[in-house]
């Protein structure tokens, strides 16, 4: 097997929900020679088509995809196994000499794949015990003790938060090193990553995203749940909670109306969409182009050469 070519660009296009990530990410694999590498969290599931926005086959302009369609709708992903999976893809790319274009909105997701970004294990014997002592003591009890212990993480999680206090204090045991150590830090895996991001006005994007809900819908969206609901949707720890799809269980279950249903999803849409643009702001090393610039892909290229 060939070295991966470290003079190939690792590219990601990144931006909220209904920006228009696909149809640059396909101009930007056509111009520089590349495939395609989902990090979409809900377009590893089959069948999840219509309200993932996913691409068609016939759509996808003859690239290859990687990681769309690799999960039933009852298995949980982790953003641990996803790391691996989507890195292996990368470096198959480079191997072939082919530029890996990566696109997609789950910012948590982008950012394993191309920063440092560590997974410590988990030990069910010490989890269980400091879970013991949350539960007799609470999280107050806990957090001062993170504090003594690992300071910088303790400032970044909420006194509140017992889960996340537990999950400090677990690694702190089992690698000896403070917490904050294992978080993502804005430094890239693979010098060669660009990230280009895509600036939509809110109020347009808004528009954007409730022509979007709506053409799901016009496109058979509710049968397409439906028919996952019979393949055990339902029961998807991760598949059930996405947008679109959780909605419509709702209302397969009789609890909204059609109507409700859909206003839930656009609402909740929106929501999703500002908060994937306050984490991308976040990152400094993104070249953000207009959605409608005329030379979008030209400079979106131009970034990525530079």
């Amino acid at each position: 097997m060939a070295a991966p070519d470290p003079a190939l660009p690792v590219v990601a296009v990144v931006g909220p929900t209904a920006v228009g990530k696909s149809e640059l990410s396909l101009d930007l694999a056509e111009r520089l020679g590349g495939e395609i590498v989902n990090t979409d969290s809900m377009q590893l599931y089959r069948g999840m088509d219509i309200g993932t926005a996913k691409l068609p086959p016939e759509e996808r302009r003859g690239i290859p995809h990687h990681l769309l369609d690799v999960l039933d709708v009852t298995r949980t992903a982790t953003v641990a196994e996803f790391q691996a999976w989507a890195r292996a893809a990368i470096a198959d790319c480079r191997e072939r000499g082919v530029v890996p274009v990566l696109v997609g909105g789950s910012a948590l997701y982008v950012r394993a794949v191309l920063d440092r970004f560590e997974f410590p294990g988990t030990d069910p014997a010490v989890r269980a015990r400091l879970d013991a002592e949350l539960a007799e003591r609470g999280p107050l009890v806990l957090h001062r003790r993170l504090a003594e212990r690992d300071p910088e993480a303790a400032a970044k999680i909420l006194p509140s938060n017992g889960r996340r206090v537990v999950r400090a204090l677990e690694v702190i045991e089992l690698t000896g090193r403070p917490f904050s150590a294992t978080l993502p830090r804005q430094e890239y895996a693979d010098p060669a990553t660009v990230q280009v991001g895509l600036d939509c006005p809110r109020p347009v994007l808004d528009e954007r995203i409730e022509e979007r809900v709506r053409r799901m819908w016009e496109a058979g969206l509710v049968d397409e749940v439906r028919a996952l609901e019979q393949q055990g949707l339902r029961e998807g720890l991760t598949a059930s909670r996405a947008l679109g799809y959780q909605q419509v269980l709702e209302l397969l279950a009789g609890t909204c109306t059609e109507e409700e249903a859909f206003d839930a999803t656009v609402r909740g849409t929106r929501k999703f969409a500002r908060r994937q643009d306050s984490w991308f702001r976040k990152d400094p090393r993104i070249h953000w182009v207009a959605f409608d610039a005329p030379d979008r892909v030209e400079q979106a290229v131009a970034a990525v050469t530079a």
